[in-house]
């Protein structure tokens, strides 16, 4: 038996396993290190987030990204160059971040690399009728695996795709081992540059579980302040608070197909984007808006269409009377006049809360999922997702790079 293949058969054997989830998202804003210790599988599944960092990507890092991000042309020489890069970069941001924390590299099992996701495109979204359902992530694992010396897991999505899915989002697994319950009714809401939610029915079983992307969440408002204001993202929806709303452009953007398209779905930033506002306010005769009013109906762009998916669980929660407890994650959760306008528009059949109330930080969440679908594939039994053909195909997800 070669050495790594019996070094993963020791780290499935062993009571828990230190796995480090990696999570970069379509904000562009850095790579999330995730250190979890995970014992158990399925819905057994037990985790201690002992660390927990975001490496910042400096501005070099970011243009070099957006230079192929969400973008139907590229340059193929240069997206070859930077696959392998950027996997090097990450695996440097490991070390250096291990380093900081007085942990030997050694003593991790495997890392879980959920990659730097460049194009996004089901089926429904692109117009090849021989192509089905395709997703693409970079950031070599093979470059990570050697850089830290640590055999790494990736694209995770691939397989969802193989087996029928659209290969997002991938929440539907770590959030019900983890997070289903048997005494409440859960809905775990991440709001990134996508806006997605899990739903988890008391004491559900796995065919119960809904998880789908619902729309923009911060990335339209964030390209809009990186064009306008020169700044990342807009602190505290403190631009928006100081606009007005404008109803023909919001009910222009909340005309947007794909809002109204039947859960589950997905979606990114090749929809979502500053092409659509544009669209939506020659559609409205709105071009002539302040920089802040623009923010402000994004803002509640965003806040409706999260209430809008939310309240179409209400029927069910009307008919058990119980409420609903959203735990919300992603960086969405710190614009403080988004999350107050979702509550406002949700009933009060649904608490809103950070998902620290569950023990996972909501600027970790996704880095510790990744995680758990290592875990999975080191000890667990195979998944399942709902194929074209609407049957649940087993599977396993994520590549295995090994560091030499």
């Amino acid at each position: 038996m070669h050495n790594h293949i019996k070094r993963l058969v020791e780290s499935a054997e062993k009571e828990s396993r230190l796995i480090i989830g990696l999570m970069s998202g379509t904000s562009l804003d850095g790579l999330d290190i995730a250190l979890c210790d995970i014992r158990g599988c399925g819905t057994a599944t037990q985790v201690k987030l002992l660390q927990f960092t975001t490496c910042e990507y400096p501005e070099h890092v970011k243009e070099k990204v957006r230079q192929v991000f969400a973008q139907s042309l590229v340059d193929l020489e240069y997206l070859t160059l930077l696959n392998g890069w950027l996997g090097t970069y990450h695996g440097q941001l490991i070390v250096d971040t291990l380093a900081h924390w007085g942990i030997a590299n050694h003593d991790i099992d495997v890392i879980a690399s959920h990659g730097q996701t460049i194009y996004h495109s089901p089926a429904h979204q692109h117009q090849y009728s021989e192509f089905g359902n395709g997703t693409l992530q970079i950031a070599d694992a093979d470059h990570i695996a050697v850089a830290t010396r640590i055999t790494t897991l990736s694209d995770f999505r691939q397989k969802h795709i193989a087996a029928g899915g659209e290969g997002a989002p991938l929440a539907h697994y770590g959030d019900y081992y983890y997070f289903s319950s048997k005494r409440e009714h859960r809905l775990l809401l991440n709001i990134g540059g996508i806006a997605n939610l899990t739903w988890l029915p008391k004491n559900c079983a796995f065919s119960e579980v809904l998880c789908s992307d619902i729309g923009a969440g911060n990335t339209i408002m964030d390209a809009y302040m990186q064009r306008h204001f020169q700044v990342m993202y807009d602190q505290n929806g403190e631009i928006a608070k100081s606009g007005k709303v404008n109803q023909a452009l919001l009910d222009s953007l909340m005309a947007a197909t794909f809002i109204k398209r039947d859960m589950p779905k997905t979606t990114g930033p090749e929809v979502f984007n500053l092409a659509l506002l544009s669209q939506a306010q020659t559609d409205s005769n709105t071009d002539h808006l302040s920089h802040n009013d623009v923010m402000a109906t994004l803002n509640m762009f965003s806040a409706q269409v999260i209430a809008e998916h939310i309240t179409l669980l209400s029927s069910y929660v009307i008919q058990v009377n119980e409420s609903v407890n959203v735990y919300v994650s992603g960086g969405g959760y710190h614009n403080t006049l988004l999350m107050a306008q979702v509550r406002a528009k949700l009933s009060s059949d649904y608490n809103v809360m950070s998902s620290q109330a569950l023990g996972i930080s909501p600027d970790a969440k996704e880095a510790v999922l990744f995680a758990i679908l290592a875990n999975e594939t080191l000890v667990g039994e195979s998944t399942s997702v709902k194929g074209e053909s609407n049957q649940n195909q087993p599977i396993t997800m994520g590549k295995i790079s090994f560091p030499d």
